[in-house]
């Protein structure tokens, strides 16, 4: 006899609420796996190398300022390079 059959058998003995609780413990287990699949997949996905503009993509032009772009400034530039 396998184990599976050993399980539905004993399962078999049982009465019709322990029976429901064995399903209930089933779909548990079920979900927590479920749920353990999905955090592999999203440690995977968070271990994935990303690009700093791919990273801060959400906050690219949040913010509002009156400086100009410093590397066309030519004051900025004069030295630049020496």
């Amino acid at each position: 006899m396998t184990t599976l059959e050993i399980a539905i058998a004993k399962i078999k003995r049982l009465p019709i609420e322990q029976q429901n609780e064995v399903i209930e413990f089933i779909e548990l287990l079920e979900f927590k796996i479920g749920k353990i699949s999905q955090i592999q997949e999203q440690i995977e996905t968070d271990n994935k190398e990303v690009s700093f503009t791919e990273a801060a993509q959400e906050f690219i032009g949040c913010l509002d300022s009156n400086l100009e772009d410093l590397s066309y400034n030519p004051k900025y530039m004069e030295s630049f390079g020496k």
